[in-house]
Parts: C-alpha cells; sequence; structure tokens
C-alpha cells in the first residue's frame, strides 16, 4: 500500500472518529439506536458545499451545517420524547425525510468544490503538502472536540444524560429532566456527525447524495472495535478509544483493497466493510472463551 493511500486512510478515519463519537453519545450513552445518522452526514456535506458555492466562508458554512445536523437530531428526539414514536421507528423516518431534504438543499444528486475554498486549504501552509496537512488539522480537531465531550460527559448535565440512557426512570425519581437530556443529547450526536460530513465533503471535493449509505455501520464497526481493543469504564479512554477504532478500520478497509493478492475492488467496500463489523461483533465472544480456556 502506497504512502499517499495510508496518509487517505489516516484522514478518512479521523473525520470519521468524529462519527463514531457521534454513534458513542446516542448508542452507548442514551441507548438510543439512532438511524438518523445515514441522513446527517450528508445533511452536513450538502448544507456545507451549497453554502461554499454560493460565496459563503468554509468556516461559517461548516458551522451552519453543524447546526442542521443539531436540529435533525433534535427532531428525531422529539418524535420519540413528545410524539411517543419508538425510537428505532423514529430515527427510520428522520432518515428517509433526510434523504429527500438533502435533495432539495443541493438542487440535485451533488454538488462539486473542485476550485472552491475549503477549511483545509485555508488554512494550509505554503511548503506543506495538502495530504499530510489535513490529517494533521483533522487530528488538533479531533482532540478539541473529545476533550470538551470529556468535560461536558464530567459536568451535571453531562452525567444527567449518562444516568437518562442507564436507567431513566432512576434518573426521573432524581429529578432529572429525561427527555429534555434525550434531546440534547441528539443534538450533539447528529451536529459530530453532520460535522464529520461537512469535513468529508471538503476533503473529497464536493457532497453527494450517497455519501451517506452505511455511515451508521462505519459508526458502530469503529465504536465496537475501540472498546475491544480498549475496554474501560473511565470516559476518557472511551472516546479515545472510539477514534482509535474509526481510524483502525480504515485502516483495514485500504489495507484489504490495496492488498493485489486478496484480488478485492472497490465496489467490493461493503463487502469488507460487513466482515470487518461482523469481525468486530465476534471479537468479545472470542476473547471471552479465551479468557475461559486459560482459567480452565
Amino acid at each position: 500500500m502506497s504512502i499517499y493511500a495510508l496518509w487517505g486512510a489516516l484522514e478518512i478515519g479521523l473525520i470519521f472518529g468524529l462519527v463514531a463519537l457521534g454513534v458513542l453519545i446516542s448508542f452507548r450513552i442514551l441507548r438510543f439506536p439512532d438511524l438518523t445518522v445515514d441522513g446527517s452526514f450528508p445533511l452536513g456535506g450538502a448544507t456545507a458545499a451549497t453554502l461554499i458555492s454560493m460565496g459563503m466562508d468554509p468556516f461559517t458554512s461548516t458551522l451552519v451545517a453543524m447546526a442542521a445536523g443539531a436540529f435533525a437530531g433534535m427532531i428525531t428526539g422529539w418524535l420519540n420524547v413528545k410524539l411517543r414514536i419508538m425510537d428505532l421507528l423514529a430515527s427510520i423516518l428522520m432518515m428517509i425525510a433526510l434523504y429527500s431534504i438533502n435533495l432539495r438543499i443541493m438542487g440535485g444528486p451533488n454538488i462539486p468544490l473542485i476550485m472552491e475554498p475549503t477549511v483545509f486549504n485555508v488554512l494550509q501552509p505554503s511548503g506543506v503538502t495538502d495530504y499530510i496537512f489535513r490529517p494533521l488539522l483533522l487530528v488538533v480537531l479531533l482532540v478539541i472536540v473529545k476533550l470538551v465531550l470529556d468535560w461536558y460527559f464530567a459536568t451535571q448535565a453531562g452525567l444527567a444524560m449518562r444516568a437518562t440512557g442507564s436507567n431513566p426512570r432512576m434518573a426521573r425519581a432524581q429529578g432529572v429532566a429525561t427527555g429534555r437530556r434525550v434531546l440534547v443529547g441528539m443534538a450533539l450526536s447528529n451536529a459530530l456527525c453532520a460535522l464529520a460530513g461537512a469535513l468529508f465533503a471538503q476533503s473529497q471535493g464536493g457532497a453527494d447524495i450517497s455519501m451517506g449509505i452505511g455511515t451508521i455501520v462505519i459508526g458502530l464497526a469503529a465504536v465496537i472495535i475501540g472498546e475491544s481493543i480498549m475496554p474501560s469504564r473511565r470516559f476518557f479512554i472511551i472516546t479515545l478509544a472510539v477514534i482509535i477504532g474509526a481510524v483502525l478500520y480504515r485502516f483495514f478497509v485500504a489495507l484489504a483493497l490495496n492488498a493485489d493478492f486478496i484480488g478485492l475492488h472497490a465496489q467490493d467496500l461493503n463487502l469488507v466493510t460487513a466482515l470487518l463489523v461482523t469481525f468486530a461483533l465476534v471479537m468479545p465472544l472470542i476473547k471471552q472463551r479465551l479468557q475461559g480456556t486459560k482459567k480452565g
């Protein structure tokens, strides 16, 4: 595998590290099976790409994309909390709606950003190649997001959100407004996914309506891989683990698709994804059996 493929895998893995953090909030903290991610990820890309193509600066466009993702997540939470629609069904309804909304925002199936300014080429210093600078910038962004999340979930509001996911009945008995916590958590989760989508569109040179297909699977795979290789109850370690899981996932995909002896091609990406997710799901069981064999 070439050095360009390695840096490219690192770049995409870091972007999907934001998705993994968003999925961690919805699936692990709130215990909310949220499929809105498959719609909020391209929503972020569509919003940012549309605004940039209209002449808005990429930083403001990215922030607006985050706000759009947060609003989409809040609507999913509202359908569940206020209208009493089952959580999984509420997220499916929002995901379906976002497909049409994204088409409406872009005015078509895709928007190119080949000659437009992005957060990457605006901040890129002279003398540094783009395929090296982009991962470095994403590392800085991920560290900031991770530290902010670590701080937030150590506050009273963050602990209330964690209690809502762990035991909502007990949380309500302690005076926690669980419905509000769900709305905030879903907004935060999908804001991170929309941010990832906005950065992905700017990194890849455009937004496409199909860019969100399978995003939730990738996010879940990153969370499962991270939890398998770095099991911990400390939130600081958990957030670090899911980011590492996202990067490792992309490296595995790049290695599989670039290994000539395997004979895989770009159209085999979904097959590779399914195999990696299956392996990640089975990994804890394999470790448990190995530990049981050693004890025996």
